[in-house]
């Protein structure tokens, strides 16, 4: 009764906002309703291996493992992938205060919507593996976005949350405006398993987790290292995806 009581007396003078503008919210950690008409969450029928929209509509025969364009041609590493929302608009703003911009709390509004999306992925208790960071990216950074993420994801749903289990050993340039094949061979062998804590993915289910996946290099070269560790399955789960239309 009396932290009820409290609660509602910080309430009164400090009403909770929006994460992303200064309107008045009902909680705290989300979005008004301006802020979440302009999210553009991934919803109907998804490429089951990216989680990237498709026209249609899901349950309908013969699309419960539809593909995407990029996935037809590229083969993937990992077995099933899924995105919270696209990367533009409301969702863009979003991945950039989380990864440039110190919002580390738009990670706590952004844990529910990874686990809606990441609910057909999900088995009985994967291993939550956030993409790595190198040592010089995150002494610049002070943290890994996606591992910030991942934790507060675990906090959530029943998972075995490993951040330490894959290292990246050899810095990459930031690769914005390559192409696909650039990407590729950029990221090709520089993700590997840490050289002790890796033996703990062997036999195990992993869930990748990245804020945002644009070619799938990053995520492909993170799941061959999970591979080689040990782990049976790897799926991957993005906050945001680039989409053709972004």
């Amino acid at each position: 009764m009396i932290g009820a009581a409290i609660q509602s007396l910080v309430d009164a003078v400090y009403p909770p906002q929006c994460a992303m503008c200064d309107a008045r919210t009902a909680a705290e950690f989300s979005l008004c309703g301006a802020c979440w008409r302009d999210t553009p969450f991934i919803e109907g029928l998804t490429c089951d291996a990216c989680g990237c929209p498709l026209p249609g509509q899901p349950g309908t025969p013969g699309e419960s493992d539809a593909l995407c364009d990029d996935c037809l041609r590229v083969a993937r590493p990992w077995m099933r992938g899924r995105a919270a929302f696209a990367y533009r608009d409301m969702g863009r703003r979003m991945v950039l205060g989380l990864k440039h911009g110190d919002r580390l709390e738009l990670a706590r509004v952004a844990a529910p919507w990874l686990l809606r999306a990441g609910r057909p992925i999900w088995s009985e208790r994967p291993v939550l593996v956030p993409v790595p960071l190198h040592w010089r990216r995150l002494a610049r950074r002070k943290y890994n976005q996606a591992a910030v993420l991942a934790q507060r994801l675990s906090e959530l749903a029943s998972a075995d949350y490993m951040p330490d289990v894959l290292v990246r050993r050899r810095f990459t340039a930031p690769l914005d405006g390559h192409d696909r094949d650039a990407r590729f061979r950029s990221l090709d062998g520089a993700i590997v398993p840490h050289a002790s804590r890796g033996a703990q993915l062997q036999g195990r289910q992993v869930i990748l987790l990245d804020d945002v996946m644009t070619s799938g290099a990053t995520f492909a070269a993170a799941t061959e290292a999970c591979l080689a560790a040990g782990a049976t399955e790897v799926c991957v789960l993005a906050l945001a995806r680039v989409t053709k239309d972004a």
